[in-house]
């Protein structure tokens, strides 16, 4: 009897010390949303919940990858006219994807309209290739410029957010590289608008839902992996005031939606609107 209760403790014991070593996506499983609401031209938070909890970024990470694109633009180092070299690294990205096979090329312009409206993986690490020569690099500098824009908490270890223990965020410090691509790049960030791109023979519809359902919307980012949650970056303009509003970690679409166009009208009149569901048409 003696032994078995020992060797019930040292089992506990085990498992307790085991829970300190758990991979960092358990504790992120548990955690609640995050979400906050801020006023895009003054910085000012006028709600947030769990703002600074640690998050997988998912595919807001291609904000980032998308900044530096843009400052290659800014700078002359790109232009939208510049052929893109799809490489097989970037060929085997899964989706979302547009699928142009390894040797192909597309225009950067059109590369970035596809990685803003419906993240495309394989342009993403094209994009971040034709940067630094290689995604690894690249996301060491994505890591560089969070710092350079106060994201403290961000780290990056690819291009498109794609599982990886290395990527992690905040959804203040997505807030803060929103309103920087907003403040910024104002004629890039038109890119976010756009209900859809064509490609080809397609037309693909933009995955953020709310361009065109709430008032106001004008970008900016989804993102989902099964470790990150359904995740939006948001930005509204109403009578001359622009606000951003970043939900990490909802268990659906239509939460993630409901929950960020209630969020909206918090931020603009004070209240909340009766949640309702964001449907695709």
């Amino acid at each position: 009897m003696f032994f078995s209760s020992l060797r019930r403790l040292q089992i506990g014991l085990i498992v307790a010390s085991l829970a300190f070593c758990l991979p960092v996506q358990a504790a992120y499983a548990r955690s609640r949303v995050s979400e906050i609401v801020v006023d895009a031209s003054t910085g000012t938070v006028l709600f947030s919940q769990a703002p600074d909890a640690a998050r997988r970024p998912a595919s807001l990470t291609k904000l980032m990858t998308l900044y530096l694109a843009f400052e290659a633009l800014a700078d002359g180092r790109l232009r939208p006219s510049d052929p893109l070299p799809i490489s097989r690294r970037a060929a085997r990205q899964p989706a979302t994807h547009l699928g142009i096979a390894a040797g192909g090329r597309i225009t950067v312009g059109k590369a970035l309209d596809a990685i803003a409206a419906i993240s495309s993986n394989d342009l993403a690490v094209a994009v971040a290739e034709r940067i630094a020569s290689s995604e690894p690099k690249f996301a060491r500098m994505m890591t560089a410029k969070a710092r350079q824009l106060g994201m403290r908490n961000t780290r990056f270890a690819n291009a498109s957010g794609l599982t990886s223990a290395g990527n992690v965020t905040t959804a203040s410090d997505m807030a803060k590289l929103s309103r920087a691509i907003v403040r910024r790049f104002p004629r890039q960030y038109a890119r976010f608008s756009r209900r859809t791109i064509q490609w080809r023979s397609h037309r693909i519809r933009n995955h953020n839902h709310l361009l065109g359902r709430v008032a106001g919307v004008d970008g900016i980012k989804t993102g989902y992996t099964s470790d990150a949650g359904y995740n939006l970056a948001a930005s509204a303009m109403r009578r001359g005031r622009r606000i951003v509003v970043v939900v990490l970690g909802e268990t659906s679409v239509s939460a993630r939606d409901a929950r960020v166009a209630n969020l909206i009208e918090l931020g603009f009149t004070g209240t909340r609107s009766k949640a309702r569901r964001i449907r695709r048409r």
